[in-house]
């Protein structure tokens, strides 16, 4: 049965299809960067699985929300598919494809910087048909999630619209094809400050939401500002939350678990100021442990009722 166009938190057993990334990051600690030509020791290593859609998977499913997350893998892939499948994600809609999985390259230094070398792999060969048999298992009430990881996006977005599931896009990693995607069909758009920079070619987040009003005018707006909180803007609706007051560990993860847990308290009807009172809180438990999904808190972490 194909979802009826709706808002989102119309109903309690709504699912999310997570079509999205998924990353082994391969972490090496150094005493400075590499430089051309040179061969340097590491002193750790260690490896984390991650990319935004299996966190934001994760996130879901933590937040007490039935996710299904769409995908793919290489053969080097099966402990990204036991982690979600370890955290409750139904694994049902992962393909295991040529090639090997998407991963990172990451060095730390002594000082704490990182410098990534990322290669897309499995997230980049996925294919029309999983998407379309994706798409299929869309049942009355199912929304699609989407980030900026994987290809084919305009077609996922295109064909979800065709079938009248609502879309959520986080565009994340952005770059200059978002411009190009067909956002008109998107429900909600959540962004930080330099995304959405890039998406309104605006500074300042009076002018950015004005633009994107403008330019996508159905879109609800979700502007997430760090420290400084969120603005949600649809129409002449407009509602700003403050961040809690956090001492921030790591800052890892914490947009994926607010979109986690947004979601979440969207699914249970509750009101938008309350769902962004509810990821704000969730993402300040998020940064006050290091990693990325290790650090994306439970529902019952937050003590509030949605």
């Amino acid at each position: 049965m194909l979802a009826t166009p709706m808002t989102i938190g119309a109903t309690t057993t709504m699912r999310v299809i997570n079509f999205g990334s998924l990353n082994i990051d391969h972490v090496y600690s150094v005493e400075r960067f590499v430089q051309s030509g040179e061969t340097l020791a590491s002193s750790d290593y260690q490896q984390f699985f991650g990319g935004k859609g299996l966190n934001q998977s994760i996130a879901l499913a933590r937040a007490g929300v039935q996710v299904l997350h769409a995908g793919s893998v290489g053969s080097d892939g099966h402990n990204l598919i036991s982690t979600l499948a370890d955290n409750g994600v139904d694994v049902s809609l992962v393909n295991e494809v040529d090639g090997a999985s998407g991963h990172a390259v990451i060095q730390v230094d002594k000082t704490g910087e990182n410098c990534i070398m990322l290669f897309g792999g499995a997230n980049q060969r996925t294919q029309e048909q999983s998407i379309f048999h994706a798409l299929d298992q869309a049942q009355k009430g199912d929304i699609l999630l989407l980030q900026n990881e994987i290809n084919l996006l305009p077609l996922i977005i295109e064909s979800a619209s065709d079938r009248k599931i609502p879309i959520v896009f986080n565009p994340a990693p952005m770059s200059d094809a978002v411009l190009n995607y067909p956002l008109d069909k998107v429900d909600y758009l959540i962004f930080n400050q330099t995304e959405g920079e890039a998406l309104a070619s605006q500074r300042g987040t009076d002018n950015i939401l004005h633009r994107l009003r403008q330019e996508h005018h159905r879109c609800k707006l979700v502007l997430t500002l760090g420290s400084e909180g969120v603005i949600y803007q649809h129409g002449e609706q407009k509602i700003r939350v403050d961040a809690v007051p956090t001492q921030a560990v790591d800052t890892t993860a914490a947009g994926d678990t607010f979109i986690g847990y947004f979601l979440a308290a969207l699914s249970s009807g509750g009101d938008i100021d309350h769902c962004l009172q509810v990821a704000c809180k969730a993402s300040s438990i998020c940064i006050q442990t290091a990693g990325a999904a290790n650090s994306i808190p439970y529902r019952e972490q937050l003590g509030l009722i949605f």
